[in-house]
Parts: structure tokens; C-alpha cells; sequence
């Protein structure tokens, strides 16, 4: 089978699979043609030099093990959490019963997607949170947010990657940077925008507000099949609407998510 063969195979069970939400509204999910699509790549090169580590997560390391000179081919040892770099969260991450990332289908990680810019506000404001009002305002300009979407923030915290402003610490050691309030992800979830697939993604370390140590946008998000893609990279070239996600990565037993390549999947007209 081609790989487009295949990624409309995929689509077509997306398209099957149940959309159970909390709640009527949202666009339609929009039609897909994978042949007149093309990639571009939304995640960071992990780097052990330049990889921001969210606080207390596991180091990220790359050591050689093996070389063309001695062994004949070329292999690395990799240490570093699930969550390092580019990534998406399973909904175990947050809550006890929910699937891993080994129990997630397919058509979970191929998802229609909006980009929500912010940029402005978060420079204003690293604190800042997307409220119901901003989601309503999107809307009236763009159009409904497709039904089961992944829902992208673009805060521009991508350009502030590798360095200390990533994290961007506080004297007290408490981080600050932009995401979604609770209110505006309750109304998601109500209307279907998010439903029983769906995510929520940003170029930040979540999509809660960094101040947020309850973390009540992951504890809403992180149920059924709906995951988060977080630290995403280029989003300049993912348009507003009109294109799609697809998140890969290994799929550990029990996993809380996975490091990832991401790719956006764009109409070429």
C-alpha cells in the first residue's frame, strides 16, 4: 500500500470512528485528500546541547555505542524521559484509567487542526491565558473549529527554544509562559470542539499557564483518547485553518506520551 493509500485508509477510519463529545456545535470535520497535501515538520532536533528540559524531568543524553570503525555501523544510546523535546502527551499522563500511549488508535494522532495566534499577547503578558471570549472571536473570523480538533497555539515560545527564556524562571523558580485557561478548554470539551479524540498544542512545555501548579487545563484535556502536543516547532508554517497534525513516536507500554516527530499536513493550493 502507498504511504497516501495508507494515510487515507487512515483518515477514512477517523472519519468512522466515534466522535462522542460533551455537547453539540463545532464545524465539520473537513475533507482530506492526502494526495494533494504536503509535510512540514512542527518539531525541535533534540539536542542534548540545546534541548530545554522541563523542570525536574529526566536528563537527556546521547552517548555513542556503537561506530562504522570498530563495529561496522553506527548506533546511540538515548536517555531522556517521555516527554522530551517535541512530544505528545496520552491521556494517562494525568489520569489513573485512561489509555497509555500504547493504547491510543491511529486515527488519534491524525487530527484536523487550528493555529490560534497569541504571539502578541504573550509578549505583552508571558502569563497570559486564552479565554472563551478570544475562542469566540477566532471563530467569527475563521470560521467553527472542526469537531475532535487539535486546537495550536502559537505563542511564539519557539523562538525562545535552547535558551533560559524558554523555561523563563522567576526568582522564586516558578515558570511563566502563555496557555489555555480552564473556561476556554470547559467550552471545548462542551461544545465538541474537543470530543472524544482531539488535542490541545502549543510551542510552550503545556498547555497550561506556567503558573499553573494544579494543572487544570491537563486534568480536563487528559481523558478518552484526547492528547496534548506540546513544544511544537514552525508554526509559521502551519496555516490557521484548513490543515492538519500528525503526531508519530514510539509507543512504550504503560507510556505517558512520547517523544515525536509532529508534521503539518497543509493543502498545496
Amino acid at each position: 500500500m502507498s504511504w497516501s493509500a495508507g494515510l487515507a485508509a487512515s483518515v477514512g477510519l477517523a472519519r468512522s470512528a466515534r466522535a462522542e463529545s460533551g455537547g453539540g456545535g463545532g464545524g465539520r470535520r473537513p475533507g482530506f485528500d492526502p494526495g494533494d497535501m504536503r509535510l512540514v515538520n512542527l518539531s525541535h532536533v533534540n539536542d542534548p546541547e540545546t534541548t530545554s528540559i522541563y523542570p525536574g524531568d529526566p536528563e537527556f543524553t546521547l552517548s555513542t555505542v556503537a561506530t562504522l570503525e570498530q563495529d561496522g555501523f553506527y548506533l546511540q544510546y538515548v536517555q531522556e524521559g517521555e516527554h522530551t523535546g517535541t512530544h505528545f502527551g496520552a491521556p494517562c499522563h494525568f489520569n489513573a484509567g485512561e489509555p497509555g500511549a500504547d493504547e491510543l488508535d491511529p486515527e488519534d494522532l491524525l487530527l484536523p487542526a487550528v493555529k490560534i495566534d497569541v504571539r502578541r499577547e504573550a509578549e505583552r503578558d508571558p502569563d497570559h491565558a486564552v479565554t472563551v471570549e478570544d475562542l469566540w472571536r477566532f471563530e467569527r473570523r475563521h470560521g467553527p473549529i472542526p469537531r475532535n480538533a487539535a486546537v495550536v497555539l502559537w505563542t511564539g515560545w519557539q523562538e525562545k527554544w535552547g535558551t533560559p527564556a524558554f523555561r523563563n524562571l522567576d526568582e522564586q523558580g516558578r515558570m511563566h509562559h502563555p496557555g489555555f485557561s480552564p473556561e476556554a478548554v470547559s467550552w471545548l470539551l462542551e461544545t465538541g470542539r474537543l470530543g472524544y479524540r482531539g488535542a490541545l498544542g502549543t510551542d510552550t512545555f503545556s498547555p497550561d499557564v506556567g503558573t499553573d501548579h494544579q494543572y487544570r487545563v491537563s486534568l480536563m484535556l487528559y481523558k478518552r483518547h484526547r492528547i496534548s502536543l506540546e513544544v511544537l516547532a514552525n508554526l509559521e508554517r502551519l496555516p490557521t485553518t484548513g490543515g492538519w497534525v500528525l503526531a508519530g513516536g514510539p509507543a512504550h507500554r504503560n507510556g505517558s506520551g512520547a517523544t515525536s516527530t509532529v508534521f503539518g499536513l497543509l493543502p498545496k493550493h
